[in-house]
């Protein structure tokens, strides 16, 4: 596992040594990002963006934007052995100013319990694949209005799971990689 574009190209990162922790694999991530780069569809630019990292794990997808020129990343994790991998990875890359590690589980965010001083450009979702809760967490971010207008929501399931979506969320494109897919969408005003 490395950091493939960017200021910190060809860094490697620590992996997790449990089997519970599922990272983003290199290939993944580099499709997400040809796709974020390059598709017509879909009105973005990294540099200079604000990312939300829901289910960081060891944190390769924030720390990828930070290489390749987002501001600044927050990323929730809270399963302790990988919270600790997280931020050795984030201090070996020096992104300490460019981040903030919080150990909330991504699934009490709410507006009643989390209050966000930005709005967001990414918000990538990568839960565990059996959990089933997607459309509340979608339902809490629409709530809690975090998403930039032109923002961009990406969630990482398992090939083949059909979740369910809040009406007010507009997939914009869906993409398989390998036992991966990727939704693309973001929230109607």
């Amino acid at each position: 596992m490395r950091i493939i574009s960017g200021s910190s190209k060809g860094k490697k990162l620590i992996m997790a040594k449990d089997k519970i922790t599922r990272p983003l694999k290199d290939m993944a991530k580099e499709s997400i990002f040809n796709i974020l780069t390059h598709a017509n569809y879909i009105n973005f630019h990294l540099r200079n963006s604000k990312v939300l990292d829901l289910f960081s794990g060891i944190g390769s997808f924030g720390l990828e934007c930070i290489s390749r020129g987002s501001k600044f990343v927050f990323f929730f994790e809270n399963y302790p052995p990988v919270l600790k991998i997280l931020k050795n990875n984030i201090s070996n890359l020096k992104y300490e100013n460019q981040s903030n590690v919080i150990d909330v589980d991504a699934f009490k965010i709410n507006k009643n319990t989390f209050k966000f001083d930005q709005k967001f450009h990414i918000i990538f979702c990568d839960p565990p694949y059996k959990e089933k809760k997607i459309e509340l967490l979608i339902e809490n971010i629409i709530e809690m209005d975090i998403l930039e207008k032109n923002g961009i929501i990406i969630i990482h399931r398992k090939k083949g799971d059909l979740d369910s979506y809040p009406k007010k969320f507009r997939i914009i494109d869906t993409k398989i990689y390998g036992l991966s897919t990727f939704v693309f969408g973001k929230y109607l005003a």
